[in-house]
């Protein structure tokens, strides 16, 4: 998926990124089925495009604590 088929409004940031931290994830749906994530501090390097199933694993992994040092 190329950068300029996706809108540029219905970017949703997470919640668990921070205005101030180095952290800072939005999405949004993408066609086909799939979830479009991108830095918010840096929109410009384009998006990276998971499954649902990709996206919804990552989420649960992250509510879990798996990426927690």
């Amino acid at each position: 998926m190329m950068r300029h088929d996706l809108p540029a409004t219905g970017w949703r940031k997470s919640s668990y990124s921070s205005d101030s931290g180095p952290q800072c994830v939005e999405f949004q749906p993408a066609p086909q089925g799939l979830v479009a994530v991108r830095d918010s501090k840096n929109p410009a390097l384009g998006a990276h495009a998971f499954t649902a199933a990709e996206w919804q694993h990552f989420v649960d992994a992250v509510r879990n604590g798996q990426f927690d040092h």
